[in-house]
């Protein structure tokens, strides 16, 4: 293959990078979204590093103790749900410090008029966008700071982060061609799995989340099984009967999203959910999808307890990751500092 014809991101190791806010109340959109995955990555022979983006997090107002109990429950999460901190990289981002000092970079590099593009400033500041921090405004450039740091080729999101990896692809883009060199890859956001976008068990036209005021429309991953069981025995459905078909699904939220919630967790497809189950009433269906869930995630809802109680050990768990990281981190900022001109004598 001539040099010309080479494949994107041909010249980088592949490496995938993601992360998660620790801002508390995990849910099972969590776990099928991004865990679960997250753990599967780890049997594909790419490296894999996974970071709590506590940095992200104080873009608004955080209570000190909750933030410190939410990064080690979220990095719980993340042991539980099966990833390994010495197979992956598993850290707090505010530990390396590179993070901050690459994302000053790169928010030089950025454009005002990307920044006014991206949604998720407009969504979070509302009606009261001067009132909101200019961390809230600037923190996509830290987001792409924190994936090209470690020279990722490869970021796991949900379809609401895909504008975020699309904007690093042109910081990477404006890097390069600024400074005339091929520094950065273009990292390439993965989206898969039958339930990336897991939705509320009272309303399936809306997604998933821990500030519904109804604690029976998410499932938690510290509920236990009977909760766990409880809640998806009351998940709101309609009397029609499952299709066979899964054109069958197309008006019905809430029966699309209990069958993608079953296949995500018995990494089945939909269709074959609805090849074993189409034709049935939710009165058969709802009870292997309980047996199913607790199977699943009670284990993990055990394993955080475990860990929770043990504070100490997830710090070093969580320190270990930083020292692993720091080491792939500094050479990429201090060459991206040599590039644009800084002199650096340590």
């Amino acid at each position: 293959m001539s040099e010309q014809a080479q494949p994107l991101n041909a010249n980088f190791k592949p490496r995938i990078f993601s992360g998660i806010q620790p801002s508390g109340g995990l849910t099972l959109g969590n776990y099928l979204g991004a865990l679960k995955r997250f753990a599967q990555k780890q049997d594909e022979g790419i490296e894999t590093i996974y970071c709590l983006v506590d940095l992200h997090a104080i873009t608004v107002w955080q209570e000190p103790e909750a933030l410190r109990r939410n990064t080690r429950e979220a990095a719980a999460a993340f042991i539980a749900s099966g990833v390994d901190p010495k197979r992956s990289i598993l850290f707090n981002q505010s530990q390396v410090s590179a993070h901050a000092e690459l994302a000053w970079a790169f928010n030089c590099v950025a454009r005002l008029g990307w920044m006014n593009r991206m949604t998720q400033f407009k969504d979070k500041a509302g009606k009261n966008a001067e009132k909101a921090s200019l961390g809230l405004y600037a923190y996509p450039a830290l987001m792409a700071a924190d994936i090209l740091l470690y020279h990722a080729t490869m970021v796991p999101v949900g379809e609401d982060q895909k504008q975020h990896v699309e904007l690093t692809r042109d910081i990477a883009a404006k890097f390069n061609h600024d400074y005339k060199t091929e520094f950065f890859p273009a990292p390439e956001p993965l989206i898969e799995g039958a339930a990336t976008r897991v939705m509320s068990l009272r309303d399936g036209t809306k997604k998933m989340s821990k500030s519904d005021p109804s604690d029976a429309s998410r499932i938690n991953l510290t509920d236990d099984a009977d909760t766990i069981a409880k809640k998806i025995r009351k998940a709101v459905t309609d009397p029609e009967p499952l299709p066979s078909e899964i054109d069958g699904l197309k008006d019905r939220a809430e029966a699309r999203n209990l069958v993608n919630i079953y296949a995500a967790l018995a990494d089945m497809t939909p269709t074959q959910v609805l090849g074993e189950y189409g034709g049935e009433g939710f009165g058969k269906f709802k009870p292997a999808l309980a047996e199913l869930a607790v199977a699943k995630l009670a284990p993990i809802s055990d394993e955080m307890t475990r860990l929770m109680n043990d504070p100490s050990e997830i710090d070093n768990i969580l320190g270990d990751g930083a020292n692993r990281a720091d080491e792939i981190a500094q050479p990429i900022l201090g060459k991206t500092l040599e590039i644009m001109g800084m002199i650096r004598s340590r």
